[in-house]
């Protein structure tokens, strides 16, 4: 693949509803596209999920790309690359930014698969059909309105429901819902807002039977989790925290974890999160995908890693509706009635990029030719 050009595409875009954790609200996103295009004239595209602030990441949209386009588009544009791994080896210089990485891989494992005529799930390696989608729910102003806001997505058919929690909206909240729905397959998500002090918090929360704490303590910790881990029987689930396949390696010695949330910007990139899956099934975790309020370009390489034989929970991989009133993609990513979402098997992305949509919808535009 001898790559000539590379664009990136600013968009504004609004979400259906404002979604809230513990470290903030979003209620529109920055969305940056990414598309490649190699000399025979095929196209790839890929999506940089980083915020307008430093919240979940040290990156944002900015300084993400900033780096593509001051150090990443000038090691890959005139290049000829045989395959995507070499695109890893081409930046192994610059120094973190996973995000920004992660955007042009995209981009290019769709550019290669279009160009094989494969799907990106079978250049993965996927084997499912269809995968089982679960639903992540912020935090609202009123137990009423999360209540209301349940029934609904499972009325959708949502297989699993995780719904964010902070200290003050945690233990009351997650007693409301085994209350009013009964034994549905429920977990929270801390995104670290927690620290050791409140194990009664913890220990409270395990009488709820809940399939996992997410993310309870430090973004960057691997010790603590490892003492709380020990002193609760829920599972702990790592996200913030699960940086590469050595972090992995390094809770899974310490018994920080039992469970991982891998998300491929994250980790820098598709096949790194592949392969940090593959090792957790090893290790015998369990594991699943999870997911950064995308566009259907982004949830794209989502549904074809939550494809991989190596996913045993319930992913964070909500239809286009969940966010957005219309999708930059075609046909927009559904839930079935069975709650899965199905694996297509059209060559690349497997769905087709909105350009026209795209086009109106941006608000600058970069480019770097060969």
């Amino acid at each position: 693949m001898e790559i000539r050009k590379l664009e990136l595409f600013y968009l504004e875009m609004k979400l259906k509803e404002e979604f809230r954790t513990s470290f903030g609200s979003v209620s529109t996103r920055p969305v940056v596209l990414v598309r490649v295009e190699e000399k025979g004239g095929e196209e790839g595209w890929g999506e940089l999920v980083a915020d307008r602030g430093p919240w979940y990441s040290y990156e944002t949209y900015e300084t993400s790309s900033l780096v593509i386009r001051k150090f990443i588009a000038p090691s890959l544009v005139g290049r000829d690359i045989e395959e995507v791994e070499d695109f890893h080896r081409l930046v192994a210089s610059i120094r973190g930014y996973p995000m920004a990485k992660t955007a042009v891989e995209e981009a290019l494992l769709d550019l290669e698969a279009r160009m094989e005529g494969r799907s990106v799930s079978e250049v993965l390696g996927g084997s499912r059909q269809e995968i089982e989608a679960g639903v992540s729910i912020g935090i609202k102003a009123s137990v009423e309105e999360l209540l209301r806001e349940v029934r609904r997505r499972l009325e959708e058919g949502y297989q699993r429901i995780k719904v964010k929690i902070k200290p003050g909206y945690d233990v009351e909240v997650v007693k409301r819902i085994r209350e009013e729905f009964g034994d549905i397959r429920l977990q929270v998500d801390a995104n670290g807002a927690y620290s050791l002090r409140d194990i009664g918090v913890f220990r409270e929360l395990d009488r709820f039977n809940l399939l996992m704490l997410e993310q309870p303590l430090a973004y960057d910790d691997l010790y603590e989790h490892s003492v709380l881990s020990r002193k609760i029987s829920t599972p702990v689930c790592l996200d913030e925290s699960i940086r590469s396949l050595h972090d992995l390696v390094v809770a899974s010695i310490l018994g920080s974890a039992e469970v991982v949330n891998v998300k491929p910007a994250r980790v820098g990139g598709v096949l790194k999160a592949k392969s940090i899956l593959e090792v957790a099934a090893k290790l015998g975790w369990g594991a699943w995908v999870g997911g950064m309020l995308e566009t259907g370009i982004g949830r794209a390489f989502l549904v074809a890693l939550a494809s991989l034989p190596f996913v045993n929970y319930p992913n964070d991989i909500s239809a286009s509706n969940r966010y957005w009133d219309e999708d930059i993609v075609e046909p927009p990513w559904e839930i079935t009635p069975r709650g899965t979402i199905a694996v297509p098997r059209r060559r690349g992305l497997g769905v087709e990029v909105k350009r026209e949509l795209v086009d109106r919808l941006s608000l600058e535009r970069w480019t770097a030719t060969y």
